[in-house]
């Protein structure tokens, strides 16, 4: 959607506030030319002595030339537009309709650029959906396959570390299902929230808990999920004051802090370090909660598509050894689970890494 420096210009929005040559104007300014071609023939005749039907048959043609001049201005971009619009239909969102007018016209052009854009972004992402995740069902089911086929023709015994092997390709489909099925949600837009009020300090203690368990548990072995499996970043837990209460769902803030401290491992230095910081917000139950890295950091100008679908960074080695680049959905999810808080989610200025700003407005949120 195109706009001026105050802003962006919605369709229908007259261009710079005032629609100076709206059809209604040439329609009027047709009306009023032809009474004054007329009266100015008459005029003509009564001084000149020419007769009635000779100012007539003049009056009739100049109305009849300039009708068909505001006529052809008029219908012109309507012919522009139908093949275009024919081309949208058939799936073809490549074309698009010239903007130059400053009237209605103008303003339907606009609209037809503004919905081949959104259609060709929805397709792109659909594609994107197809190619991510058949390339992220492709290893895991490949590794079983493989892992199967060695059992059945005798290279490989069915013992308990072949079975693991099979068991942990087995895991991944479930991962990766269980991130589908998050986005089948967040596309619905309807999943209730289960607000409690819980202590964060060993609540987040845990989360942090589970994430080392489960890094270390995938260590060795790729993700298929996009999941990290390092060990080497050290995840640290800053909580003011320690008694700390918040009011929220804790199963959609868990999703929130797990993929948050999974994107924030994926991007850290060898043997760095990722913070989750929580305190108390302006209102009561309100919650801050910060997740803080030591990798690159994200450039000022991709703060804006961080929480896009399958947005994976623009970062040259966006991941650090033990990780691959994932789905780019975590974050897409998180801000999904904070949306039904009615909450904030954000990248924040850091002197160092990434700094992403959770903000939960606790009792002043509306269920959902």
């Amino acid at each position: 959607m195109t706009g001026g420096p105050d802003g962006p210009r919605s369709p229908g929005e007259p261009f710079g506030g005032v629609r100076p040559f709206s059809i209604k104007t040439k329609l009027g300014a047709l009306v009023v030319t032809s009474v004054l071609i007329t009266t100015g023939l008459s005029v003509i005749a009564v001084h000149t002595k020419t007769e009635l039907r000779f100012i007539t048959v003049f009056s009739m043609i100049a109305t009849l030339l300039i009708t068909q001049f505001v006529a052809h201005s008029l219908t012109a971009p309507l012919g522009e537009m139908n093949p275009v619009a024919r081309s949208i239909s058939d799936g073809d969102y490549t074309r698009r309709v010239s903007e130059r007018r400053r009237d209605e016209l103008g303003d339907l052009a606009q609209t037809i650029n503004v919905m081949a854009d959104e259609l060709e972004a929805q397709d792109r992402q659909r594609k994107e959906l197809v190619a991510n995740v058949s390339h992220e069902l492709r290893t895991p089911i490949a590794g079983l396959r493989a892992v199967l086929e060695n059992v059945v023709d005798g290279i490989a015994e069915a013992d308990p570390e072949t079975m693991r092997t099979a068991l942990k390709q087995t895991e991944r489909l479930g991962r990766l299902v269980e991130t589908l099925l998050d986005l089948s949600r967040l596309d619905n837009g309807v999943v209730p929230l289960r607000k409690r009020r819980f202590e964060v300090w060993p609540y987040l203690s845990g989360v942090l808990k589970e994430a080392n368990m489960v890094a270390s548990a995938r260590a060795g072995m790729a993700s298929g999920s996009g999941s990290h499996t390092r060990t080497d970043v050290h995840l640290h837990l800053d909580v003011s004051p320690p008694e700390l209460t918040a009011l929220a769902d804790p199963e959609r803030i868990h999703q929130v802090v797990a993929n948050l401290i999974d994107n924030a491992v994926k991007h850290s230095p060898p043997h760095g370090r990722v913070t989750v910081r929580a305190r108390r917000g302006p209102q009561p139950e309100s919650l801050e909660l910060e997740v803080m890295d030591e990798g690159p950091g994200i450039p000022r100008s991709e703060w804006h598509r961080v929480f896009e679908r399958f947005n994976r960074g623009a970062v040259r080695r966006p991941h650090g050894p033990g990780s691959d680049g994932g789905t780019g959905l975590g974050l897409a999810i998180a801000r999904w689970a904070v949306d039904l808080h009615g909450g904030r989610i954000g990248v924040a200025e850091s002197e160092r890494g990434c700094r992403i700003l959770i903000t939960l407005p606790g009792e002043s949120s509306t269920s959902s």
